[in-house]
């Protein structure tokens, strides 16, 4: 009777031991399966443009040059008319990121900054110049040059980038609602993620 109790208890101990390895597996390949796919989500996520727009901007380009002290002015001046298109781009395959299975959290530690691009087509009217004081290369990128800085200005108050901002967000959402779904934590810059990450992203 007693080897057959003996018998008894030694089987079922091996049993709870097969289960507890097999658990134990199971648990771990569920993990790395999480991680795996947390990984390729975001990974899969490429260059984002996030918004478009159209600026339109007349410029007024005037240069004097004085020749032999203030007795003779030299001028060149045109007329630009610039059609610009817009856009506001984040690289999100840029994101640094890091799974940690063990504790169960994706940490996002940068996010890169958005992508301003300005397509302008440039058009001139009314170009003159006097013989001593010639359009050159120059003029040409001074031109492009202060148009640019010009149109950035107009682009920092417009909504483009409130709304590239918006767009950014609703992606990153993403994110923390596929790490909740599965029961893991998102953290940016150390700072766990939920309702908060408009104020967690932005507060910079």
């Amino acid at each position: 009777m007693k080897k057959i109790l003996l018998g008894a208890l030694l089987a079922l101990a091996c049993v709870f031991v097969f289960r507890t390895c097999t658990d134990d597996k199971n648990e771990k390949t569920i993990l790395q399966e999480n991680s795996m796919l947390i990984q390729q989500q975001i990974e899969n996520v490429s260059k984002l443009i996030v918004t478009e727009g159209h600026f339109a901007e007349v410029y007024n380009y005037k240069d004097s040059k004085m020749l032999f002290g203030p007795l003779i002015s030299a001028e060149k001046k045109a007329l630009v008319v610039v059609n610009a298109d817009v856009t506001v781009a984040y690289d999100l395959s840029k994101i640094e990121f890091e799974v940690d299975e063990a504790s169960k959290t994706l940490f996002i530690k940068t996010i890169p900054e958005p992508e301003v691009k300005i397509n302008p087509d440039f058009e001139y009217y009314d170009v003159t110049s006097d013989y001593l004081n010639m359009f050159d290369a120059s003029d040409y990128n001074k031109i492009r040059n202060n148009v640019r800085a010009s149109l950035l200005n107009k682009i920092e108050q417009s909504s483009l980038n409130k709304n590239a901002q918006n767009r950014l967000l609703s992606e990153l959402q993403k994110f923390y609602i596929l790490t909740n779904s599965m029961d893991w934590k998102l953290v940016y810059k150390n700072e766990p993620v939920n309702e908060n990450l408009p104020e967690l992203i932005f507060k910079d």
